[in-house]
């Protein structure tokens, strides 16, 4: 029997094509005939800020709609869908004809969807911190700075949290571009039953920062491993005869640089903004395009984006060609392997789980049918989850 409900669409109201464009083209005058009536352009200005703020308190009502049609939800983990903010944002980045630049509009945009999603509850989200860390940027870039940020001691304790239901999520580094793997996340993957559900990329800048602002009064310098090493002809050639000192972050270097004036710390600016230090020099990264590739981890897995990227922990039999069984149904479908690194199994000595990043998505062929034959060759497949591609 058919269902007798009836389904009410919202349907926005129609607006009238907006004149602003062309209301400012008339404020400023013909081209190359005087100067543009600066009052008027102001006024123009008032005016699209007043349209903007409307349409993004509509925004916001038609928000609440989607959470009051989704019904009672446990809490605001259950409102946020990951793979439709990716597509929100490739749109963004699609229709965009300038001036303001991709990144610019992502973030915008991003920032907007943050608070209308905080209007059901803020989302928690676990980080490395403590606070002025590249994670909490990261934090910030993936979910916007509506949602409440978790500093936390270890990224062994960023999984903790989330497995406990204490974050919703977690944001934890991966890999650097000039740096490589972070391999304290990748074994977490093996025990944690934790999905990924995203990845952020973070252009990384790294700054000296002092209690003086003088470089001459450095003899130590404190950092994160991965950030001293990003440094490292930077200061070879600027403080060579400093001792260098890796910490557990960079916000912990900051901190303790902040003790004596003979200190340094490597860190963001953001860093240098949050702990009251000075910048002596910066960016010093050696490398102009150091980035940082973080993932976000949770408790669920989210349906494909259009545009996704799967992360599989694969347990290998030992015997001959198994690794090539392995990768032979992917080469065959065309899929693209973006990553293979090998990492000690757990349990067993000498045996080794295979971590493989592919394009695609897990409920979807071909690489759906792929994972069915590599399941018949392989001891174990795990998939770690299948998330958006990053959002440039």
């Amino acid at each position: 029997m058919a269902d007798s409900k009836k389904t009410t669409r919202v349907v926005p109201p129609q607006r009238k094509p907006v004149k602003a464009k062309a209301d400012a083209v008339k404020a400023v005058g013909t081209a190359g005939i005087g100067r543009p009536d600066l009052d008027a352009v102001r006024a123009q200005i008032d005016g699209i800020d007043h349209q903007i703020q409307t349409l993004i308190a509509e925004r916001a009502q038609f928000a609440r709609q989607v959470g009051k049609a989704k019904g009672k939800l446990a809490a605001a983990v259950d409102y946020y869908r990951p793979e439709r903010e990716a597509q929100v944002l490739r749109r963004v980045v699609d229709r965009n004809d300038g001036p303001l630049s991709d990144s610019e509009l992502v973030r915008l945009f991003r920032e907007i969807m943050s608070a209308c999603l905080a209007q059901q509850e803020p989302l928690k989200i676990g980080y490395l911190g403590p606070e002025g860390t590249f994670s909490q940027q990261a934090v910030h870039k993936q979910f916007g700075h509506s949602a409440g940020g978790l500093p936390l001691a270890s990224i062994e304790e960023v999984f903790d949290e989330v497995a406990a239901g204490n974050a919703d999520f977690g944001v934890v580094p991966v890999e650097n571009s000039g740096q490589g793997t972070i391999q304290s996340t990748l074994d977490m993957f093996l025990t944690s039953p934790l999905k990924i559900c995203g990845e952020v990329e973070l252009r990384v800048h790294q700054y000296l920062l002092s209690r003086t602002g003088v470089i001459g009064d450095i003899e130590r310098v404190y950092s994160h491993g991965l950030s001293l090493a990003q440094c490292k002809a930077w200061l070879r050639e600027n403080l060579p005869a400093a001792e260098k000192h890796a910490v557990v972050s960079n916000a912990e270097a900051v901190r303790r640089a902040k003790k004596s004036d003979d200190a340094a710390a490597i860190a963001g600016e953001t860093a240098a903004h949050v702990y009251g230090m000075k910048v002596i020099a910066g960016p010093i990264e050696d490398r102009s395009d150091n980035t940082t590739r973080f993932l976000v981890i949770g408790r669920g897995a989210f349906p494909p984006s259009g545009n996704d990227r799967t992360s599989l922990m694969v347990f290998i039999r030992d015997q001959p060609g198994a690794l090539y069984r392995i990768l032979e149904p992917l080469a065959r479908r065309d899929i693209s392997m973006n990553r293979i690194e090998s990492r000690p199994a757990h349990g067993a000595l000498w045996q080794y789980a295979f971590f493989i990043e592919v394009n695609g998505h897990v409920d979807e062929s071909p690489l759906k049918d792929a994972l069915g034959e590599i399941d018949a060759f392989a001891g174990e497949v795990r998939v770690l989850g299948s998330y958006p591609v990053a959002v440039p």
